[in-house]
C-alpha cells in the first residue's frame, strides 16, 4: 500500500496547480493534510459554487490519470528565486527541493510524495465552505 501521506501531499500539489489554473489562487493560504481528510484554504475571486467543486473534482482527477511522473531536483535560493515562490523557505537555507509533477506542476517542497501521480487514487472534495467572500475551504480526501 502507497504511503498515504505521500498521497495526500501529491494530491494537494494538484489541486493547488488547479486551483490557479481556474481562480488565479497564488498558492494555499493554510494547509493540514490528514490520513483520512486534509484542507486546504485558497484566494478566490469570488465565491466558490457546487459547480465550480465538480469541475476542481474533474481537473484534478484528469490530472492524476494521467499517471505523471513526480521528481524533483534540487537548486540554489538564488537559481529558484528567478522562478518560484519561496515564501515558505525558512531563512538561511542555501538550497531548495523543487518537485515536478509532470509538466503539470513545479513546486518549492521538502514533503513525501509519490512517483507516479496514478498513485494518488481517486481524489474526492468531501466538503468546502466559504470562510470570507474571497477565501474557500476544500476538504478532501483520496
Amino acid at each position: 500500500m502507497m504511503n498515504q501521506k505521500a498521497r495526500m501531499h501529491t494530491a494537494e500539489h494538484i489541486l493547488t496547480a488547479v486551483m490557479r489554473r481556474l481562480f488565479g489562487s497564488p498558492r494555499n493560504l493554510e494547509m493540514h493534510l490528514g490520513e483520512k481528510k486534509s484542507k486546504c484554504d485558497y484566494a478566490v475571486p469570488r465565491p466558490i459554487l457546487d459547480k465550480d467543486v465538480a469541475a476542481i473534482e474533474r481537473a484534478v482527477n484528469a490530472e492524476i490519470m494521467k499517471d505523471d511522473r513526480v521528481s524533483f531536483e534540487v537548486l540554489s535560493i538564488e537559481a529558484a528565486r528567478a522562478s518560484y515562490d519561496l515564501w515558505k523557505v525558512p531563512p538561511g537555507a542555501e538550497t531548495i527541493r523543487i518537485v515536478f509533477i509532470g509538466g503539470f506542476d513545479a513546486t518549492p517542497c521538502s514533503g513525501e510524495h509519490v512517483e507516479h501521480t496514478a498513485q494518488v487514487g481517486q481524489f474526492r472534495i468531501k466538503s468546502y465552505s466559504m470562510k470570507n467572500d474571497s477565501t474557500v475551504r476544500i476538504r478532501f480526501s483520496v
